[in-house]
């Protein structure tokens, strides 16, 4: 593999120069390291050592919020669970532990999109920030055999990257298609009770991001770790004429907690993540409407500069496949494929 090399923070042991701004007591020591050491050395001693350190994370919450609010749709639960989880990690001055939080639901529904969103307004550089670190199965681990590789490069880029500043975004995509065993490594970093010497960690955020896989669309034939639980909740309410908006997080929770433990192709699995309370949130995405792929399409044309167009509309919205095969009800890939359907059709 030549190395961990992160999609985002791309190729060093991500450290920030910028936006470390000295207070205090840390002048006189930073003064007396100046004179012998590199700036890397500098920005890694006041950023693991000092509270006031935050490199370039400058959270936007409102902007988040309305981001979120215009653009990301049917996902009322995402909004809550995320804007509240944020809010309370952000406000705290000094958290017990580092904020984990793992996405499930199904393709094209707005995991990614949310994850992209929160490295765009948290962190100055968004994700180019090189504390923005991502990771994906396929590029940074794809060989089973090599686990126990991978496991002390992970352990070690962590680390590091968290010794350099411990305001930090780590994100962990498609987890359901990593090496089991390799997430085990990170438990050091997420909980409140463990100390990693040298590293101020608790402040860093933690995202991991179920995958999602194709469905039969000849019947309910769900398979992504949580998706599964996730649509039949949300078909359940359909037909018994619930509002989808009355649908709880503890309608949800338990059955996705359990469908993670119970997968043994999950990166949780025998991670002891979940069972030790590490992971904060676990945040649902429900599947997606014929009128949810309308707001995309309308969010697609507006970002292209044109006025709305209701042949390319339908013309979208017609082409997309719908599950269950008697309802016709959820579209199978969500608004996954808009953009280059709406080109397409234009």
């Amino acid at each position: 593999m030549g190395g961990l090399r992160p999609k985002s923070g791309l190729n060093r042991m991500a450290v920030a120069r910028r936006g470390c701004r000295p207070r205090g007591s840390i002048l006189g020591l930073l003064g007396l390291v100046l004179a012998t050491a590199t700036a890397w050395d500098v920005a890694s001693l006041y950023c693991s050592f000092s509270s006031f350190c935050e490199c370039d994370f400058r959270p936007d919450l409102p902007g988040l919020e309305c981001d979120l609010a215009q653009h990301l749709a049917g996902q009322h639960l995402a909004k809550a669970v995320v804007g509240k989880a944020l809010k309370a990690f952000i406000q705290n001055p000094a958290p017990s532990k580092p904020l984990v939080l793992s996405l499930h639901g199904w393709t094209g529904t707005g995991k990614s999109y949310v994850s992209s969103l929160l490295a765009q307004y948290l962190f100055q550089g968004g994700l180019r920030s090189p504390h923005v670190h991502h990771f994906s199965p396929i590029i940074h681990f794809p060989h089973p055999s090599h686990t126990e590789q991978y496991k002390k490069e992970l352990k070690s880029w962590v680390q590091g990257n968290l010794t350099a500043c411990g305001r930090s975004l780590f994100l962990f995509d498609e987890v359901d298609k990593l090496p089991p065993g390799l997430i085990e490594v990170l438990q050091p970093f997420l909980g409140p009770s463990w100390v990693v010497y040298g590293t101020n960690y608790r402040k860093a955020i933690f995202i991991f991001i179920s995958a999602s896989t194709s469905l039969s669309l000849g019947a309910c034939d769900f398979s992504n770790t949580g998706g599964e639980q996730i649509n039949q909740v949300a078909l359940e309410a359909w037909r018994s004429r619930r509002d989808r908006e009355e649908i709880s997080l503890q309608d949800l929770e338990p059955a996705v907690s359990r469908a993670v433990l119970d997968n043994p192709h999950y990166g949780f699995w025998q991670s002891g993540n979940m069972e030790e309370h590490l992971i904060d949130a676990v945040v649902p995405f429900l599947p997606l409407q014929r009128h949810h792929v309308r707001h995309c399409i309308l969010n697609e044309l507006a970002q292209l500069g044109l006025e709305p167009q209701e042949e390319v509309v339908q013309a979208v919205l017609d082409s997309i496949t719908y599950f269950p095969e008697d309802e016709q009800l959820f579209s199978s890939n969500g608004c996954k494929t808009v953009a280059s359907r709406v080109t397409f059709f234009l």
